[in-house]
């Protein structure tokens, strides 16, 4: 989806760059890449290190960075276009649960029209665009990091260098921890959830999966409003 918005956008001085946050690596993630076939630079941060970096609880988010390297507006909901999967209608012969899963996507707060039409306007007008944020405005939109997330951040890198060192299960009590400290965090859930063996659920492992924790707090709660 980026690809078309990046040949529009590249001749008038925008480069975008794709990130996938997926601790499993280059061979996880190769399949995507490969059946996109992106001309735009698109990377694997296998230690999630954006996340840290930027604050990023959810994908997809956009960050936006100027010619001087300087963050002019923090992680947001990043849409190229509206997904197809907000006007999805269940199967007829779905199940009670597919069909609440369908219910709660077509609920979620995506306005792709909003963020693509800032992004022309801060390529045609550069720093004079009033999409771009003063400094000050850059620091207070973007996440703190309370001693609470501090340790959530621990517990989730711990549990990936176990993962990769071969201890599954001994990871699992450390990623558990980390949505307990954050539980915000969508990008621990998700990694979490997506480490796990075939034959191992997340709701067997974690007791919870995503419909589940959608539906706790709303999925017009899953992706916050933009603010513009």
């Amino acid at each position: 989806m980026w690809q078309q918005l990046r040949g529009e956008l590249r001749p008038k001085g925008l480069e975008i760059v794709t990130v996938a946050l997926d601790t499993r690596g280059v061979e996880a993630v190769r399949p995507w890449i490969d059946r996109a076939r992106p001309a735009h630079p698109s990377v694997i941060d296998a230690g999630h290190t954006l996340d840290a970096h930027f604050g990023i609880v959810n994908v997809p988010s956009g960050v936006w960075i100027d010619e001087q390297g300087v963050l002019v507006r923090p992680p947001e909901t990043a849409y190229p276009r509206r997904p197809a999967f907000l006007d999805r209608e269940a199967p007829p012969d779905a199940s009670p649960r597919q069909r609440e899963s369908v219910a709660a996507v077509r609920r979620l707060r995506i306005d792709a029209d909003l963020y693509v039409s800032s992004l022309r306007d801060w390529v045609a007008r550069g720093p004079s665009s009033r999409f771009v944020l003063s400094p000050g405005e850059v620091v207070r939109r973007s996440r703190p990091r309370p001693a609470g997330e501090a340790a959530a951040a621990a517990h989730f890198e711990l549990g990936q260098h176990l993962h990769r060192a071969g201890h599954g299960e001994a990871a699992i009590p450390h990623f558990r921890e980390a949505s307990r400290l954050q539980p915000e965090n969508w990008t621990y859930r998700r990694q979490a959830w997506n480490l796990l063996p075939p034959e191992r659920t997340s709701m067997e492992v974690y007791g919870s999966d995503w419909l589940i924790e959608v539906q706790r707090i709303g999925p017009e709660n899953y992706y916050p409003p933009l603010d513009m």
